[in-house]
């Protein structure tokens, strides 16, 4: 299974926010949207990611003052990104390596979509399920 199946059951749509914007207005969009991270991006380019992870330890750090901060910030910066076509399995690895729950996907360098920890792991368990159905279904026939 790959990314890009994922993709094609949950929409290519990204959400994505300047790098000058304020922290507040992150915070806006990820309520209003009801999601949990927004790609930074500039003239079509992928700066980086900011998730609620980095608003909370702003918050937690600066106080109401973190609202005025701007995006950049305290976004993650050097994100890793991976393609339609890696592996769902890969893509598990690399969000347990890097320790984020959000990987923007880049297709020829320009964003694609966006793969959530829960995206991930919802497709591993049809997969799983899956399996179990047709294991349950050998084992019955050679009865």
């Amino acid at each position: 299974m790959t990314i890009e199946n994922i993709l094609r059951r949950k929409g290519t749509d990204v959400t994505t926010i300047a790098p000058d914007a304020s922290i507040k207005r992150a915070a806006d969009w990820l309520r209003a949207k009801n999601i949990g991270a927004l790609v930074v991006t500039s003239e079509n380019s992928v700066l980086g990611l900011i998730s609620e992870r980095e608003i909370v330890h702003a918050f937690s750090r600066y106080g109401q003052t973190a609202g005025s901060m701007l995006v950049k910030e305290i976004m993650q910066c050097g994100v890793a990104t991976v393609s339609p076509d890696e592996s769902v399995n890969r893509v598990m690895k690399l969000m347990t390596h890097h320790r984020v729950r959000h990987m923007p996907v880049l297709r020829g360098g320009k964003l694609a979509g966006i793969v959530s920890i829960g995206d991930v792991v919802k497709d591993r368990l049809e997969d799983l399920e899956l399996e179990t159905k047709i294991l349950r279904d050998v084992y019955n026939a050679a009865r």
